[in-house]
């Protein structure tokens, strides 16, 4: 027992002290776990040969995270999107696995084991996938993902001594794995279901947490015993659980299983990894993983042309796949236990695949670098010719320039809409509002869009930097032209303030100001006094905003910046008094004099200084 305690807090002890550092340099969760297995592996050597056993019960997280992707997919939307999907899918499995396996049998391997690296090394940053996923609810670029499976026909030994397919022909191998599979499609259909509602009736909330890897655990059997991988089966009860109302159950009870397992997963790869290969080639691991990310990211990028991917995300779609998956760990081991790939052979795959995750935060942070440099040369490609001026140019069509736009041109006014991202642009074309694509912060741009004849510049880009220099630019280009910019938080308000804005609108301060007004309301003040509440802390934000632009310095952090804080608290204090006396001198003396109203109301006309919040 108390070596069992004792690896268990080496374990985990590892994962809290690499996981979060890795975290916080931009590595990711993944390399930070293999991290720490290499820490208390090979280095310090904590752990032993009891990391195999260990590694077995881990690689149950890959199952749990493959039902969790299942999860996150509309069958309805998986299906209106399955041309794309298999092409897509299907042309970056057969290119990549055929260009790795060309450069091994290079390298003298025998064609069988140049396939069985290529299926390694093609596969998907699978945790990458799924974030993606998660983001869009299934975005089109999810790609195919192969599985481990035992083939069909053969004995099925898995520990239970469960052997339903030997002896059986062909098309009864065949005859039982379709009949599972539909097992598994009808139980979530008709008989996953009555079973949630009958436990959430019980009130037991821990019987959804056993339910949930029940049926994670007993289709992995089910799988297991056919001969396919408990992967797969996982995978497809999440889709057929998808539009369950129970889905999002089954998510928050998995989730943190899966996340445990897959971190023990990737500590024990780490902790049985070979260093020592490493240690006498590293120039030549080094280099064939720089030629696997090189190899992978030319097709996919080739993908990209060939399925009209633009853009930034052209190349962040190639950049955030073109690492080895996460699997690939997997279908070494599994390899290794099939005696299909030799003990050395899996050694090197493990530190290329390991590598290759290292590299992509570096591609990341140059591809940024390249991108400032460039001035996002990659987002705008061709701009139009702008043949239309009027008194108001709007920098951003965004949500925010959006709504600014239709009020402006409801009101009879018109616009010069300016944005150098072709998606917005498009999607503004199609519902037939002009505009235009260009770099507003480019002086040609602005001057082509009549800067130097507009009454009125919009500064509401999505990029804060990209916001102050357009104001810059703009109030040097024309000192006279009013210039509204938005604002995300106060340390871009102060800046805007110094590079000449006018107006400075901060997107989220007048709707936290409307919910606090009807929080006011909800307890028990009357609408006028809720109103005037919310007016007297309109105007004291305004005042304290001015007066804490003096004290702001870019190069200090708020939190120290001694002069900024104190000032700041100050300012707090008064507005608290501030408050206390107008919610008193709004509470009338005659009740019938006040009337009541469920509009919101405005603030009081705001004088014409430098910063606004309305």
């Amino acid at each position: 027992m108390a070596d069992i305690l004792f690896q268990i807090l080496i374990y985990l002890g590892a994962a809290v002290i690499a996981v979060p550092l890795a975290a916080r340099l931009g590595l990711g969760s993944v390399l930070g776990y293999l991290v720490a297995g290499i820490a208390i592996g090979p280095i310090f050597g904590l752990v032993g040969s009891e990391t195999k056993d260990v590694q077995h019960v881990a690689e149950f997280g890959i199952v749990m995270m493959l039902f969790l992707i299942g999860l996150s997919l509309d069958p309805r939307a998986l299906w209106d999107m399955r041309h794309r999907l298999l092409r897509l899918g299907g042309l970056q499995l057969v290119l990549t696995t055929g260009g790795v396996m060309l450069g091994a049998m290079a390298l003298g391997y025998p064609a069988a084991t140049g396939l069985v690296i290529g299926l390694i090394l093609a596969l998907l940053p699978l945790l990458t996938v799924q974030q993606q996923l998660s983001q869009t609810g299934g975005a089109s670029n999810t790609l195919q993902q192969p599985a481990p499976t035992t083939p069909h026909g053969q004995s099925v030994e898995n520990g239970l001594g469960l052997t339903i397919l030997e002896g059986l022909p062909g098309w009864g191998v065949t005859l039982v794995t379709l009949s599972i599979v539909a097992a598994i499609i009808l139980a979530g259909v008709y008989f996953i279901r009555p079973i949630f509602r009958f436990i959430h009736a019980t009130g037991l909330r821990e019987m959804y947490t056993a339910l949930a890897l029940l049926i994670v655990i007993g289709i992995s059997v089910l799988m297991t015993i056919v001969g396919l991988s408990p992967a797969l089966g996982a995978f497809l009860a999440g889709v057929v659980l998808a539009n369950s109302e129970f889905r999002h159950e089954l998510e928050s009870d998995i989730e943190p299983f899966k996340g445990l397992l897959l971190g023990l997963f990737f500590i024990t790869v780490g902790a049985d990894m070979n260093l020592s290969v490493l240690q006498h080639d590293p120039i030549g691991i080094l280099t064939l993983a720089v030629l696997v990310i090189i190899a992978k990211g030319f097709v996919l990028y080739l993908l990209c042309y060939l399925f009209d991917i633009h853009g930034r995300d052209r190349w962040l779609f190639t950049l955030g796949l073109a690492q080895a998956g996460e699997f690939g760990f997997v279908l070494t081991a599994f390899a290794v236990q099939q005696n299909i790939l030799p003990q050395t052979l899996s050694d090197r795959l493990i530190l290329i695949i390991t590598l290759t995750m290292l590299m992509t935060p570096l591609l990341f942070l140059a591809f940024g670098a390249l991108s400032r440099r460039l001035k996002d040369k990659i987002d705008i490609g061709i701009e139009d010719e702008i043949n239309a001026q009027g008194p108001v140019i709007i920098a951003g069509i965004g949500r925010f320039g959006q709504i600014v736009n239709r009020l402006v041109q409801s009101s009879g006014f018109e616009t010069v809409v300016l944005d150098h991202d072709i998606r917005k642009i498009d999607l503004m074309r199609s519902f037939g509002i002009k505009s235009f694509l260009g770099d507003p912060t480019r002086p040609v741009t602005l001057r082509a869009a009549g800067l130097l004849e507009a009454q009125v510049l919009v500064v509401a880009l999505d990029d804060a930097a990209a916001c102050i220099k357009l104001v810059k630019l703009a109030h040097r280009a024309r000192p006279g032209l009013h210039i509204i910019a938005r604002a995300y938080d106060r340390a871009q308000v102060f800046e805007l303030y110094n590079a000449g804005a006018d107006d400075i609108v901060r997107e989220t301060f007048d709707s936290s100001l409307r919910a606090g007004r009807y929080v006011l309301e909800n307890l028990g003040l009357s609408d006028y006094e809720a109103d005037t509440t919310a007016k007297t802390f309109y105007q004291h934000d305004r005042e304290a905003m001015r007066d804490l632009a003096q004290l702001w310095d870019p190069k200090i952090p708020a939190h120290a910046n001694a002069a900024y804080i104190a000032r700041a608290q100050a300012l707090e204090k008064h507005l608290e008094a501030a408050l206390t006396s107008s919610l008193e001198n709004s509470r009338p003396t005659h009740p019938q004099s006040v009337k009541a109203s469920n509009t919101e109301a405005a603030p009081s006309k705001p004088d014409p200084t430098i910063l606004k919040d309305e």
